[in-house]
């Protein structure tokens, strides 16, 4: 019930630390940012499934499904983004859903096609980051 100095102070750490690279960040290290927690949330939910932790398991896809709908949704221009915003608007609604089924249902595959969608996007994304970032 109680946690170790050490557990507080990492925790304070990494909080510390999240706000600061949130705080530094221009805007596409910000989605780089969502995306990867997204994916760190969606994979922390799939371990609690698999130990039967309902609780945390609905808890990770709940700020799962925050991220995509409160950060990266918003965070799309859908009038001067053309298809390429239209079809991420569409992804990210498309694994809104299956967290929803995977969170009702415990469906590891839903948790999977989350995973398989995001992932690509996410590497993706940083290397458009590097290629930027290499020529300023």
């Amino acid at each position: 019930m109680f946690t170790s100095v050490q557990q507080r102070s990492a925790a304070a750490y990494q909080r510390v630390s999240a706000e600061t690279a949130v705080s530094q960040a221009d805007p596409h290290k910000l989605v780089e940012l969502l995306l990867d927690r997204l994916l760190q949330e969606v994979n922390t939910a799939r371990g609690a499934m698999q130990q039967g932790k309902i609780a945390a398991k609905g808890e990770h896809i709940s700020k799962a499904v925050r991220i995509l709908d409160e950060g990266l949704k918003p965070a799309l221009n859908l009038k001067q983004g053309g298809d390429i915003a239209a079809n991420l608007n569409g992804l990210y609604g498309y694994c809104v859903l299956r967290l929803s089924q995977a969170n009702l249902h415990n469906d590891q595959a839903a948790l999977n096609d989350v995973v398989r969608v995001i992932e690509p996007i996410a590497q993706g994304w940083k290397q458009i980051g590097e290629q930027v970032g290499a020529r300023h």
